[in-house]
């Protein structure tokens, strides 16, 4: 045996997107239902684990090295599969998943949706949901149904029957995808680095369950009496009703079509209002403090070990390869700029929320900014927290060729000050007092610039990164991004090149070379960009249509809605795109000789990776050193590393 294709149905009494696959098998009335599965490409079998055992020659080849396993979405079977094993860890690096090849190739990330884009003749079954719904979940206990709480197969044999025949397609689905794609393979370091971010996963991180349980309590406190001000303010029956309250906003003059936290924040910023709606509004953003709603999700996702497992997504972001975030979304955690962090976490422990008021103003703001403090090295250890300095201003500046960023990266490092330097002409860096009230408005300005302009960003770009709100004029927006684009001449032309580069190779096919061994390509119906390290970013159905300036590229993927659609990209997207993929491949492989180096990750947001090490052993500086090794594709790539340790997460 050298291949086996798995698809399993499981049954668990706790909710899957709610909790992650980790949490889901932890219960105890977790089990496995059905077993589909193919030898070496052969037919597809069914075993009914609700009456039947694992035959032992199956059982042998899920835990041997030499026979490859293959899923989609695979991380679900192999956690399941370690469970049903008696918590025997399966390796992972025997393992292949057919989704993170979709994801690589820019396709759907769901089965069904994958299956029906390639337009394959092995479509997957739509009787899912209903089947999943009938037997993997807790059902309600009614007079008709002899009030049972859980449907097995005896209750209707008839849709079992179903049920197998659906766990059967989902295979013969997975293997016509993979046959499909396998045209395209993933690079083996690609699956290394799967084998990597799964031991992370595995690994999880701890929850400090005291403070998240408190932080819950507290928030739920506050919710009431906020609840109970608004019924006093506005006499509604339910003011965290949308309706009722725009009804009452509209008796008091004060109508809003809608309520998002940005538009209540900035009207409340004008100081205009009546003083009771100014209130009412206060009191409802408070009711919506959705940050604080984590604390939920953390506790609810721990798992009988303590910890949170599952909060990463390999290849989550299609178009550049980046992991994306789940359950709690490490990527999207507010900041934290409490000065005593750790007596702020105390207060709230103690629930001492007269003493949280009395410190810090506003308990709901001291929870948000605590909620990355949730997360906690586990007893006799501490987190080494690693980080690349401006990663993506290096990585886009080593591509143009911009030699004055090079400059200071491989000097003083002072990006924003430089880049206000360059713009508005005020001499070296050293030179120029940034500490004056001048000199502050100057670094603001190249600060903003140099975050919102580097991907053809303009003056909605600067709009959208705050410049208004920063007290920065809107009449100088378009000074501010003229000066910008005159100051880094290369960047500029790095787009126009790279779009030029991709229109050339939609026309004329061939391969179209960039700047560090770009290599732009179309195949089988794909757009290709090889990045330095090798890996490739993948446009699915790339054209040209005609545009108001000349050709413009479209492709399908994913938009803001679920659905695949047609999608425009330009210069300054795909150099975002090249640019953010490049990063990730730096921190692929800093996280992969960390790894070797002997710092455990327990998990890493986009330019950080973030270790938990035994007291006494390994050091930060030593963890900056290996984060800072230049790959063998990027060796003239000025990197560097900045770190701290810490017993709770944080920012520092």
């Amino acid at each position: 045996m050298e291949t086996l294709n798995i698809d399993i149905e499981t049954y668990s009494d706790q909710d899957l997107p709610k909790v992650g696959v980790y949490k889901y098998c932890d219960s105890p009335n977790f089990e496995i239902l059905l077993f589909a599965y193919s030898i070496d490409g052969g037919e597809v079998e069914c075993l009914d684990l609700i009456h039947e055992a694992l035959p032992d020659e199956i059982a042998q080849a899920i835990c041997d090295p030499k026979v490859l396993k293959i899923a989609f979405n695979a991380q679900f079977e192999r956690v399941c599969l370690s469970r049903y094993l008696n918590h025997l860890w399966l390796d992972p690096a025997q393992w292949h998943c057919t989704m993170v090849h979709s994801n690589e190739l820019g396709l759907p990330a769901s089965l069904g949706q994958c299956a029906r884009y390639l337009n394959i003749e092995q479509q997957k079954d739509t009787r899912g949901t209903q089947l999943i719904n009938y037997f993997s979940k807790p059902c309600k206990p009614t007079k008709a149904n002899g009030m049972r709480t859980r449907n097995l197969p005896e209750h209707d044999p008839e849709k079992w029957q179903t049920f197998t025949d659906y766990c059967i397609q989902d295979v013969r689905t997975e293997m016509a995808i993979a046959d499909k794609l396998n045209r395209f393979p993933v690079k083996e370091s690609e699956w290394a680095l799967y084998t990597l971010d799964q031991k992370i996963n595995d690994r999880g991180a701890e929850i400090d369950h005291v403070l998240a349980t408190a932080a819950i309590e507290i928030m739920e406190e506050l919710t009431d009496e906020n609840l109970e001000k608004m019924k006093q303010l506005t006499r509604l029956e339910n003011p965290n009703s949308l309706k009722q309250f725009k009804a009452w906003l509209v008796e008091q003059g004060t109508p809003f079509e809608k309520l998002g936290k940005d538009l209540v924040e900035k009207a409340l910023s004008l100081g205009n209002l009546p003083d009771h709606v100014a209130e009412a509004l206060r009191l409802r953003l408070n009711l919506s403090n959705s940050s604080t709603k984590k604390y939920l999700m953390m506790d609810g996702a721990r798992c009988s070990d303590g910890r949170i497992h599952g909060i990463l997504q390999f290849y989550g972001a299609n178009r550049t390869g980046r992991w994306a975030g789940r359950l709690l979304q490490v990527q999207n955690l507010p900041r934290n700029y409490l000065d005593d962090i750790g007596f702020a976490r105390e207060l709230v422990k103690e629930k001492d929320t007269e003493a949280i008021s009395w410190f810090y103003d506003s308990v709901p703001d001291t929870l948000k900014q605590l909620i990355r403090t949730g997360l906690v090295a586990k007893d006799g250890h501490r987190f080494i927290i690693s980080d690349f300095s401006a990663i993506e201003a290096r990585v886009i500046a080593w591509y143009a060729k911009q030699d004055w960023v090079l400059d200071v990266f491989k000097t003083h490092g002072k990006i924003y000050e430089a880049t206000a330097a360059q713009m508005f002409s005020l001499g070296a860096v050293e030179d120029y007092n940034w500490k004056s009230h001048e000199g502050k408005d100057m670094r603001q300005r190249g600060k903003i610039a140099q975050l919102a302009l580097g991907y053809q960003g303009s003056v909605g770009a600067l709009k959208a990164m705050g410049a208004l709100e920063q007290g920065i004029p809107e009449n100088e927006l378009q000074d501010i991004v003229d000066r910008w684009r005159d100051a880094n001449k290369k960047i500029v032309h790095f787009w126009y090149n790279t779009q030029k580069a991709v229109i050339d190779c939609l026309q004329n096919g061939g391969v179209t070379k960039g700047p560090k061994g770009l290599k732009f390509f179309k195949k089988g119906g794909f757009l290709f960009i090889q990045l330095p390290s090798g890996r490739k970013l993948a446009y699915a159905k790339a054209h040209l249509e005609e545009g108001n300036y000349g050709p413009a590229v479209f492709y399908e993927g994913q938009g803001d809605k679920v659905a695949f659609t047609k999608q425009q990209t330009y210069g300054g997207k795909l150099v975002e795109n090249i640019v953010q993929a490049t990063a990730r491949d730096v921190l692929a492989e800093a996280m992969l000789r960390l790894d070797q180096e002997g710092f455990p990750i327990v998990f890493h947001i986009h330019d950080e990776a973030v270790t938990e090490v035994p007291d006494g052993k390994k050091s930060v500086e030593e963890m900056n050193e290996v984060m800072s090794v230049n790959p063998e594709w990027a060796r003239d790539l000025p990197l560097a590393a900045a770190g701290f340790e810490t017993k709770y997460y944080m920012k520092d």
